[in-house]
């Protein structure tokens, strides 16, 4: 029987050869129970292009909690502020087993606001 985290991981196991396949940059999230973060690779996979999380300094100053939407919302437009600074316009979510609900689609709606093409 698999636990929590590994039927996440086989989840997203998938995810990632089908990216790997479509050889573009990819944004990565990680969920935990108080942060949220995101990585851009680089299409070859790398790489990290650019990063964002919910545990910088400069965010946490803004922020009352580092585990809801808003949080992941911030997150999401940092990261995109941020490929586009390094020069990427078009990526593939990896949402990494993650549901797409809550904080993985407010950050990702985030993100697509600001610029990114998924």
């Amino acid at each position: 029987m698999m636990n929590k985290k590994e039927s996440r991981t086989r989840r997203s196991r998938q995810t990632r050869i089908k990216i790997a396949e479509l050889a573009v940059p990819r944004v990565s999230i990680m969920r935990t129970n108080l942060h949220i973060s995101a990585q851009l690779f680089s299409s070859c996979g790398t790489k990290v292009l650019a990063a964002a999380s919910t545990m910088e300094k400069e965010l946490r100053s803004n922020l009352t909690n580092g585990g809801n939407s808003t949080a992941a919302k911030e997150v999401g437009k940092l990261i995109a502020e941020r490929a586009l600074k390094a020069g990427v316009t078009e990526v593939a979510f990896d949402r990494s087993g993650f549901r797409y609900h809550g904080r993985v689609k407010a950050l990702a709606e985030a993100a697509r606001e600001a610029g990114l093409k998924f």
